[in-house]
């Protein structure tokens, strides 16, 4: 259940009446998600001078842009329509405001190598994991909404990035076949946009490469397992207890749903909400944040496993959004799943229930969830909060 929690403020005696967490018992937590994995690795770091962190980030990230994938419009313009003004590089310092980013993981196989099947053969390009991190205007709190892959969706007229042809509105298609081989990243921010009444501000894709770089980079990510979990499809195993994932071990958690729950995607994205927090919550420990060689070797992991928005691709907005999220407390990061309905023997859009996140993302109001999605791999009770309240 989705409501909303007043604002509170953080002092002393707030913090030490807690609750335990009430969602996962993570391990060594390590991010996006993704971008939000890149975010978090160019945080701030509380008790090191602010320029002095900011001169690491610019020294990483202005190497680290050079090595990055081509970017791509996040909202292209229609060919025939003219181009659009380019956005001036903004200034170094927190950015200001609110921001959205979309991570879109893709199961494309090209540039993969043949460790995922044979490129010529597996040509198909889905937007498998679709991830909103929201982060409110005074940087107080920070929501990362998942949709799941195969909810059914209208997708709106967007343009295809390849050729800036206008695509036509598509009904009753899944999520997960909106951007295409084109990597149309806009086509999906359209549907989020559509679902959550927001702007998407930034945009990025990650592939499976992506994935092991990250878990590599960081020496693993610790998940506790609540019940066995046993998948052929992606050749994962797992007996009840905690695990450190690396590498394929990791890719292959991330993508299981076979033999966990009720096997379907909404058990893979309660998997999904695990690890990424325990991604994130080691990205901003202090030894990984304090230490320059881990910080440009977990930057680098991202940058050059990402495509990235246009809006994104710029050094300046990188470091501005890390300082911005340095101020986001763990207790105030909450993991929340799209809600949904069953239909079509698959799921649709929630819209009522889909109405209350979305009021209080627009309202930048911080969210609590009651009761977990009670599907994934979670060790404790349900919840949504790296840290409880």
């Amino acid at each position: 259940m989705l409501r909303t929690r007043p604002s509170t403020d953080r002092s002393a005696a707030d913090e030490s009446a807690r609750s335990p967490r009430p969602f996962v018992r993570h391990g060594r937590q390590k991010r996006h998600s993704l971008p939000r994995t890149l975010v978090k690795a160019a945080a701030a770091v509380s008790g090191v001078g602010v320029a002095a962190t900011v001169s690491i980030v610019a020294i990483a990230a202005t190497l680290l842009v050079q090595s990055a994938q081509p970017s791509v419009d996040l909202h292209p313009v229609a060919a025939g329509s003219g181009v659009g003004a380019a956005a001036s590089a903004p200034e170094i310092g927190a950015l200001e405001g609110g921001f959205n980013v979309l991570v879109v993981g893709s199961d494309s196989r090209q540039g993969q190598g043949d460790a995922y099947g044979d490129p010529d053969q597996e040509t198909s390009v889905l937007n498998d994991v679709n991830m909103l991190l929201h982060v409110s205007a005074d940087h107080s709190n920070a929501t990362v909404v998942s949709f799941p892959r195969d909810m059914y969706v209208d997708i709106p007229s967007c343009v295809n990035a390849a050729t800036g042809e206008t695509i036509a509105e598509r009904s009753d298609t899944k999520i997960n076949e909106a951007m295409g081989k084109e990597v149309s990243l806009g086509c999906v921010a359209g549907v989020v946009e559509d679902l959550l009444g927001i702007s998407v501000d930034y945009g990025a894709v990650v592939q499976f490469n992506g994935v092991i770089e990250m878990s590599n980079a960081v020496g693993g990510v610790d998940v506790c397992v609540a019940t066995e979990i046993a998948d052929p499809y992606t050749n994962t195993y797992l007996e009840p207890g905690t695990h450190s994932l690396e590498g394929m071990a990791a890719l292959q958690f991330l993508r299981s749903r076979h033999g966990i729950g009720d096997g379907s995607d909404l058990t893979r994205i309660s998997n999904q909400q695990v690890f990424l927090s325990s991604l994130m919550r080691e990205i901003k420990s202090a030894d990984t944040l304090l230490n320059p060689v881990a910080l440009y070797g977990l930057a680098k992991a991202a940058l050059g496993n990402m495509t990235l928005s246009t809006e994104f691709n710029n050094v300046n907005t990188m470091v501005q959004m890390g300082l911005a999220l340095s101020d986001v407390d763990l207790a105030d990061i909450v993991f929340a799943q799209y809600p949904t309905a069953e239909a079509y023997g698959g799921v649709v859009p929630d819209r009522t229930a889909g109405d209350v996140l979305a009021s209080a993302l627009q309202a930048d109001q911080p969210i609590a969830i009651t009761g977990g999605t009670g599907r994934g791999s979670r060790c404790g009770r349900a919840g949504s909060r790296l840290g409880g309240r």
